[in-house]
């Protein structure tokens, strides 16, 4: 096909418009209003590639087949005919001397057997053209358009293919014979589809559609209204309020949008809030340009109905004429054009658009239930064809929505109604008692589509889910949640992760944070533009505690949330890995020291903070206006060369810290020194101080010995589990701890290298009468039975107060059995008792069981992972509080 005879064909082409299809290609084309719609790609790339650079880029580099694959309305033919356009105007694709453009629903019709030159003659291209193209082969290009409307297969396997061009076959052998390389090799393909099942039988590159892009759809909006603030109104609307952000992509939704809300616009009338209330708009129009009574409006949806339902499920694309007038639609002669387009050289009819062929649907079904079944079984024989069904029945179900159709087609069916609004709210609560994420995600949306406060009441109990989780949501998902929790109100908890958070996604969660007590949203990346309006929403709102754990935030949009927290009433923030470094302290300093600041406890584990990160958060601790009283920093990269800072800190007399967690930094022994001076020190208000796997020796133990003697000593509880103590520092720290009116009350030494001489003399503390430890953790240290036989002596006495021992892995085995049950039975505080990963046997449950019996106080035993075999399980279970 010549390059004069291609511009003819395609820019003369005349193509109906109606507010359902946008406007024509050529119409675009010609307007130069046309705009590349981006590949799936360009969603990861700055680059933003288009369709069409993508295409010609396949191409040019000598590619052989190039499939553009995109869902409905995402630009694939316009973006095919402006590519044939700029090669004939001689602008691209300069290695091709022949382009042949083909429609894939034309081939369907061809009958009977033809060579490759009468197939081309069907398409309106010149034969001449022909004969030369099998000469120079290379230098042709044959662009399909539509393969997702073919009905043959393209698989290869099986055919005897056809490799003469003059050689006579069907259009299926013919058209399998191209694409597969046999005949006219070395030609190149360019195919457009929808996703179909054909495209498993192409292999070559891969060009996936997604439309329009934010900057696009800016474009787009802004060359349709001539009102620059309009058009941004407009563009607004459709992303956060409408919630089908997938749509959105697809410059034939934006088109119809943009339609809808001009006519909304100029009337001064409401814009709509679900895609139902925009469908009921676009039917409406529709429906008015036919001109037809009332009566008649009804009976040509009832007809759109049944072609709808045909189509879905014998999964036709197009109709006949004898089919068409089986569904009803011989009385209206061209009344259906608005909705319907109708194919004359094929003599077909077919859905301008998917999403109405759904809606039809639904209101057909609402319309007259003698034609239907109930909604679950109309739901199910639909299933997987009308992925939108249940949304327009939810939408059309309220009647606020739906009145505006009922003047133009008449009531709908009271008892539909009803049968679908009982089903919704049975349905609905069956899905919200399990704990399938994706089918409470669809719930929500059906909730959104209707638009009921007093309904999503009635179907999500605020009690039933005080806490309400959610993972990987889309931004579609985060409007449905956030309208459902906007109905509900005030609430314990919200949790959102595994999400990539961009900003319209926190936009429309916005509402719903501000009215949760405790937002989690751990495990989200979060673009740059979310974080400010993240920090908004907390602050606006009764959140309390915000969780951030592994959102990889980075120090620059840390430094962008704790601009925006300075007023929040936030008491938590969670910052554990999140990618930090010490120059994010300036920002975390500036946020504790704020005027009106309320943040208590900070957790910011797993970054690299390091020493000069702690001592920028040490100064905020000598600030009066620094109300810091749990700080969690496990695994920051600590030395012993920050804890002299630390120490001041906590002497500085204004410090209200209570608590800190230093796990996992070397602290060492010189760290611990600093600190214990602290501790003696009647300004320190510290009551926790954890230093597991801190780098210690028993050479710490002496100056933990001196603060543990201090009168001003203020520590409740001490953790120096996974440290080298020894027998000899834990000796000194026994006789710390004996002084009377020490006020710990738990004490972890859990892998300290333990000795039975110390678990003796640890024996001897709690049967002192002046000891009030309540918990102690002495696991995994291998002092066998004799050496715990001191703790269990202890347990039982009088003067012991100990509500929580943990002798994990210590090598007990069943000689331990009697003075372990007579420990159980004796004391009168003891109520959970760890014994993991020891060597008791089948033989020593009974007298377990017995004395857990025995001890009503006792509220948990753990026995899991001993020496257990099954055979004694179904006795275990009987006791609902051992574990095993």
């Amino acid at each position: 096909m010549d390059k004069a005879a291609v511009l003819t064909h395609i820019l003369r082409s005349k193509v109906r418009s109606t507010c359902l299809g946008g406007d024509s290609p050529v119409s675009v084309i010609s307007s130069k209003k046309y705009i590349p719609a981006l590949t799936a790609e360009a969603q990861d790339h700055e680059s933003m590639s288009s369709v069409d650079h993508a295409i010609r880029g396949a191409l040019s580099d000598g590619t052989r087949l190039v499939v553009l694959v995109g869902p409905e309305g995402s630009g694939k033919t316009t973006a095919l005919q402006k590519l044939l356009v700029d090669w004939a105007k001689g602008e691209h694709l300069h290695n091709f001397s022949f382009v042949f453009h083909f429609q894939f629903k034309e081939m369907d019709s061809l009958e009977g057997q033809l060579s490759l030159e009468t197939l081309i003659q069907y398409s309106r291209h010149q034969v001449h053209s022909v004969l030369r193209v099998v000469e120079r082969p290379d230098d042709a290009l044959f662009v399909f358009d539509g393969l997702d409307e073919y009905s043959h297969s393209l698989d290869p396997a099986g055919r005897a293919l056809c490799s003469d061009a003059s050689q006579a076959a069907s259009a299926p052998l013919l058209l399998v014979s191209l694409l597969h390389g046999s005949l006219l090799k070395g030609a190149a393909f360019l195919v457009a589809t929808r996703p179909t099942g054909n495209l498993k039988f192409l292999s070559g590159a891969r060009v996936e559609a997604l439309g329009f892009l934010k900057p696009q759809r800016e474009a787009f909006f802004n060359s349709f209204f001539a009102d620059s603030s309009v058009a941004s109104r407009a563009l607004l609307h459709m992303e956060r309020t409408l919630g089908f952000y997938d749509f959105c992509t697809s410059p034939r939704f934006c088109w119809t949008v943009c339609f809808v809300y001009r006519s909304l616009i100029d009337s001064n009338a409401k814009l709509p809030e679900t895609l139902s209330q925009l469908f009921v708009e676009i039917l409406s129009h529709l429906i008015q340009s036919t001109s037809l009574t009332q009566d008649w409006n009804r009976k040509l949806v009832l007809a759109l109905g049944r072609m709808a339902s045909y189509c879905f499920l014998d999964k036709h694309s197009r109709c006949t004429k004898e089919q068409i007038n089986s569904f009803g639609f011989q009385q209206f002669l061209t009344a259906f054009a608005p909705f319907l387009r109708v194919e004359a050289e094929l003599e077909t009819v077919s859905f301008r658009s998917q999403l109405m062929q759904e809606f039809v649907l639904a209101l057909a079904f609402f319309l007259d239930g003698s034609e239907y079944e109930d909604v679950e079984k109309v739901l199910d024989k639909h299933k997987g064809a009308a992925k939108f069904l249940d949304l327009f029945l939810s939408g059309l179900s309220e009647p606020e929505q739906h009145r505006p159709l009922e003047t133009l087609v008449g009531e709908l069916d009271p008892d539909q109604m009803k049968g679908f609004r009982s089903w919704l709210k049975s349905g609905s609560e069956e899905t919200l008692k399990g704990y399938d994420k994706n089918k409470h995600y669809r719930c929500f949306r059906l909730l959104h589509q209707v638009q009921n406060a007093s309904l999503v009441k009635e179907i999500v109990p605020p009690l039933a889910h005080a806490c309400i989780y959610h993972r990987n949501p889309g931004l579609q998902d985060c409007v449905a949640l956030s309208y459902v929790i906007v109905c509900l109100g005030e609430r314990d908890r919200l949790s959102v992760s595994g999400a990539t958070v961009i900003k319209e996604m926190m936009e429309v969660l916005a509402p719903a944070l501000s009215l949760s007590h405790v937002v989690e949203l751990s495990d989200n990346s979060f673009q740059t533009e979310a974080v400010p309006r993240l920090a908004s929403a907390v602050s606006s709102g009764v959140t309390r505690e915000l969780n951030l754990t592994r959102s990889h935030l980075g120090d620059e949009k840390l430094k962008r949330l704790c601009a925006g927290l300075k007023d929040s009433k936030l008491h938590r923030l969670n910052l554990g890995s999140c990618r930090l470094t010490a120059a994010c302290c300036d920002d975390l300093l500036s946020l504790l020291t704020s005027e009106i600041s309320q943040l208590q406890a900070l957790e910011i584990t797993f970054n690299q903070i390091g020493d000069r990160g702690f001592k920028k958060l040490c100064k905020a601790m000598h600030s009066p206006l620094c109300r810091l009283q749990e700080l969690q920093m496990q695994t920051c990269d600590l030395t012993a060369a920050s804890m002299e800072d630390f120490a001041a800190a906590l002497c500085s007399g204004h410090s209200q810290l209570r608590k800190i967690n230093l796990t996992h930094n070397t602290v060492g022994d010189s760290g611990v020194k600093a600190l214990c001076n602290a501790l003696k020190h009647p300004f320190c208000k510290l009551q926790s101080l954890t230093l597991y796997d801190c780098g210690l020796t028993g050479a710490c133990c002496s100056h933990l010995k001196e603060a543990l003697m201090s009168e001003h000593f203020s520590l409740l509880e001490l953790d120096l589990s996974l440290n080298d103590l020894g027998q000899e520092g834990a000796l000194m720290l026994c006789q710390g701890l004996s002084r009377p009116g020490c006020p710990i009350r738990s004490l972890s030494l859990t892998r300290c290298e333990l000795t039975q001489t110390v678990f003796k003399e640890l024996g001897s503390l709690l049967r002192s009468g002046s000891c009030q430890m309540m918990f102690l953790l002495v696991g995994l240290n291998k002092v066998g039975d004799e050496g715990v036989r001191p703790l269990w002596d202890a347990v039982s006495h009088p003067s012991c107060s100990l509500e929580e021992l943990n002798v994990e892995m210590t090598r007990l085995t069943d000689a331990c059995v009697e003075d372990l049950c007579a420990a159980v039975r004796g004391s009168r505080t003891l109520k959970r008792l760890e014994l993991r990963n020891n060597s008791l046997t089948d033989a020593a449950v009974p007298a377990v069981i017995q004395a857990m019996r025995d001890n009503p106080n006792m509220e948990e035993l753990n026995l899991k992972y001993n020496d257990f075999s099954e055979d004694v399980f179904e006795m275990l279970e009987e006791c609902d509080n051992i574990r095993y």
